[in-house]
């Protein structure tokens, strides 16, 4: 691999390039951005240098798409004229079908591997990035089968992600999709909920007593909106679904204050946190 092109270099993006760097990748890394992401991404040493998406793709052996989801969706209708035969093209994208779908019908002339690596922060852009940032996160992969994993080009870039640190998780998109619905998008919406009933509650005064523990709960209500705007549009089916379930344990924690019932519910939170937590 001579050349890795990213396309997109915020936080994911010039994190990527950090982190091929220090794994000991010495090939030349190029970004696709606005100037001003481009002009951090290089003072960082995410990229060497910035080129327009034509010229970035061309002599690419890997394209890691990093943007948000209508973007990338934007960038895969344009990229099949430029990209180099044979190269990989990958992505980062939160929310895998309809990505993986659009690839598969327009991408002829090289090989889409979707990709989801399950780890960021609420800071945005490449100041924040950090190449310990997929260090022991998942990085989930979805081909449309296992042959599509076994290519040279496809070997490779799994051997970067071991490099980096990234746990390599193999799933189909539909199975990711309702996976990080409960995961990671309802986790997002709760805390959203939760910090939008208490504003409008206090009307943007700081109540007096909290602790650490409501920081911690509305911690991803920092997350931007149009960064989300585009995850939920794009798997508002498992969404709602898990929504719906966690609406229905909300309902029955109400209705069981007052019993033993809530003791068990306790419990069974606790038993699945802890799981997060071991080793």
């Amino acid at each position: 691999m001579q050349q890795v092109t990213i396309v997109g270099t915020g936080l994911i993006g010039a994190s990527f390039g950090l982190a091929l760097r220090k794994a000991g990748f010495d090939g030349a890394i190029v970004g696709v951005s606005s100037p001003a992401a481009l002009a951090g991404a290089v003072e960082r040493g995410a990229i060497d240098r910035g080129a327009p998406l034509a010229e970035a793709v061309g002599a690419a052996d890997l394209v890691f798409l990093s943007q948000a989801i209508g973007r990338i969706l934007d960038t895969i209708r344009h990229l099949d004229p430029l990209v180099k035969p044979g190269a990989l093209v990958t992505d980062a994208g939160s929310t895998k079908c309809e990505i993986v779908y659009l690839a598969r019908q327009l991408l002829t002339r090289c090989q889409f591997l979707g990709g989801h690596p399950m780890a960021g922060k609420e800071s945005r852009g490449a100041a924040a990035a950090d190449a310990e940032l997929f260090r022991g996160h998942p990085w989930a992969l979805t081909p449309d089968g296992p042959r599509e994993l076994e290519t040279p080009a496809a070997r490779e870039f799994r051997r970067w992600l071991d490099r980096i640190g990234a746990r390599i998780a193999v799933l189909d998109c539909d199975a990711h999709d309702r996976l990080v619905a409960r995961t990671s998008h309802v986790p997002q919406l709760a805390a959203t909920a939760l910090a939008a009933v208490l504003e409008a509650q206090w009307q943007g005064a700081v109540p007096l007593l909290y602790g650490p523990g409501l920081k911690d709960m509305t911690r991803l209500a920092l997350s931007s909106y149009d960064l989300w705007r585009d995850i939920v549009a794009t798997n508002t089916d498992h969404i709602a679904r898990a929504l719906g379930d966690y609406i229905q344990e909300l309902e029955h924690l109400r209705e069981n204050l007052r019993t033993r019932q809530l003791q068990e519910e306790f419990t069974k939170g606790a038993a699945f946190a802890k799981r997060l937590r071991e080793p």
